[in-house]
């Protein structure tokens, strides 16, 4: 019985050998291997339900472009991690927290790709720790000149210590978005205008732009202020606003600093000037903090193009989404789609884990068709889209006025 039993065994293990044997490396096959995709952007707070959507389009293109989420013949199964970069204390991004993710995504081998982040300001924290370790990083909201190109002293190498682009954007940079508010606030019929700014990063770098291009388009500025994101009211600021008695009001800032609180105040005051913003006040946020009575005829400028213009690639976006999520994208969605795109096409024809091959291949993307139509990186990664839309609180919703066109 015992010689038996010896035998039984004997050949269990001579079939597990010759089993191991047919696996390469003489290993036992466990499935494929991980790839993760992470992504920090701000999920608490008023940015909440914009970021949502971003979100849920980055995991709708994973599940449209990827059966069962494994690329190169079943050898990676993508793993999509959202992580948080704001905080219930800030109600917004926080430079801590953006810090801790990116170390995060560096320390975790399994982690190619980092989508993010949603605030100019987050991504000049984060940039240097992943170039240090040859992370793509690749952002469907970023629009601070500086982060790519020469625009405060130092900038933009002081952000890649390596000396290698590992940063990109699928979204055009404020140096066109601060061009085309000026021409459009001048032919809106303002000749005057009194600039605003929240003080971050995103908010001041575009209305620099706007200060610096308003006199090309015919407009003269009467002053300018950057506010207190966290004041209680600004009514002393509007009492000053209302004595230069301005045709508009630029402001550079987004909704989370403040921004309805600001517009309820200058209305307060009795100012009926055009007031114009960006996309950083461009998400439902803003008119429930402005309140729809106020917000009501506020025009803000975003990149883009408009939704019949697009590429039926663009426009099955918008079907896709509503039908999956029973709820319209925000402003930001179609971006977290393309930039999960672009990770995906890298991904799956670099397949392996090699940071800087798929780095390489993401930033060297080039006639690249997407949701939102045809177009390549530069070599600073920057998108070669620059259209602009403009849109205004109409009846409590942002209602797209078209294509922002000017000589």
């Amino acid at each position: 019985m015992l010689k038996r039993t010896f035998s039984v065994i004997s050949l269990l293990i001579v079939a597990s050998l010759m089993l191991a044997a047919c696996v390469p490396g003489g290993t036992t096959s466990t499935g494929p291997e991980t790839i993760r995709i992470y992504s920090s952007l701000p999920m608490t707070g008023s940015s909440a339900g914009q970021i949502t959507t971003v979100i849920n389009a980055i995991n709708l293109a994973l599940d449209q472009q990827i059966t069962d989420r494994t690329i190169c013949d079943g050898k990676f199964k993508i793993d999509y991690v959202p992580l948080d970069d704001a905080t219930a204390a800030a109600g917004q991004w926080d430079a801590t927290k953006e810090a801790e993710n990116a170390n995060r995504a560096v320390a975790d081998p399994e982690a190619l790709v980092y989508i993010g982040t949603f605030n100019s300001g987050a991504a000049k924290v984060s940039i240097p720790i992943l170039n240090a370790a040859n992370l793509a990083m690749i952002s469907p909201a970023n629009t601070n000149v500086g982060l790519t190109k020469a625009f405060n002293p130092g900038e933009p190498e002081v952000y890649y210590p390596n000396g290698k682009r590992n940063y990109m954007r699928v979204v055009t940079a404020d140096d066109v978005q601060g061009l085309v508010g000026a021409k459009w606030m001048a032919s809106l019929g303002a000749k005057t205008v009194y600039i605003l700014d929240d003080t971050q990063v995103y908010g001041k770098g575009l209305a620099d732009v706007f200060e610096k291009s308003a006199a090309g388009a015919g407009l003269t500025v009467l002053g300018r202020d950057g506010i207190d994101g966290k004041a209680a009211d600004y009514k002393a600021l509007a009492a000053k606003v209302a004595g230069t008695s301005p045709d508009g009001i630029y402001f550079g800032g987004i909704t989370q600093q403040n921004a309805g609180q600001l517009l309820k105040d200058i209305r307060g005051a009795g100012i009926t000037a055009i007031f114009m913003g960006a996309d950083g006040i461009k998400e439902e946020a803003f008119i429930d903090a402005a309140g729809a009575d106020v917000a009501e005829g506020v025009y803000v400028t975003a990149a883009g193009t408009p939704q019949e213009d697009l590429p039926e690639k663009g426009k099955k976006f918008y079907t896709d989404y509503e039908a999956k999520f029973n709820g319209k994208p925000e402003v930001y969605a179609i971006y977290g789609y393309e930039a999960a795109s672009v990770a995906i096409a890298a991904l799956s024809s670099v397949c392996k884990k090699d940071r800087v091959a798929v780095l390489d291949a993401m930033i060297g993307t080039k006639n690249f068709s997407g949701v939102l139509g045809t177009w390549s990186f530069d070599a600073g990664g920057d998108t070669s889209l620059s259209d602009m839309i403009g849109a205004r609180i109409t009846s409590g919703a942002f209602e797209d006025v078209g294509l922002l066109q000017f000589p």
